[in-house]
């Protein structure tokens, strides 16, 4: 459900979005950056992370760099009454890096998708069949990547 955000809040999201400094106390700098208490900005953060309002927190690595080179949304034709089962056991796999549910379409009976990364494609192939076998579902496509046009957090809050 959308909840309303008071200005400093708001102020307090616009700074989350960005990068954390790299200092020994980041908070006190956001909170200094958004005329907040430095305790006030870690209660928020933890009240919207038990809420749910922020999922989490996480680097985002550049995956090329690290040498995981192979990238594949695997797309699952997943019975629609397994769908939630399923994404969780997907999510939950150190090599899947987002796994999404949408709706089949028509010629397109693929309603689960789970990225995965993995040093070579034979590492991506390797873990969707693990996934396939631990799930039982075997209708399945591995859709590689072949070039990366974009990759960003989204903004919320821009004026």
């Amino acid at each position: 459900m959308a909840r309303e955000f008071s200005d400093r809040e708001r102020e307090l999201v616009r700074s989350l979005q960005e990068s954390i400094p790299l200092t020994p106390q980041p908070f006190a700098e956001i909170a200094a950056q958004t005329g907040m208490d430095p305790g006030e900005v870690l209660e928020l953060v933890k009240a919207w992370k038990a809420d749910g309002t922020i999922r989490r927190f996480g680097a985002m690595v550049r995956h090329q760099r690290l040498g995981y080179t192979a990238n594949a949304m695997c797309a699952w034709d997943v019975p629609d009454e397994r769908v939630d089962e399923v994404g969780e056991t997907f999510a939950a796999a150190a090599e899947v890096s987002h796994c999404y549910q949408r709706p089949k379409a028509e010629k397109w009976d693929y309603n689960l998708f789970a990225m995965i990364h993995g040093p070579s494609a034979e590492d991506c192939e390797r873990v969707a069949a693990a996934l396939a076998e631990k799930t039982g579902i075997a209708s399945y496509r591995l859709l590689y990547s072949s070039r990366e046009f974009k990759k960003i957090s989204m903004k919320y809050f821009i004026e």
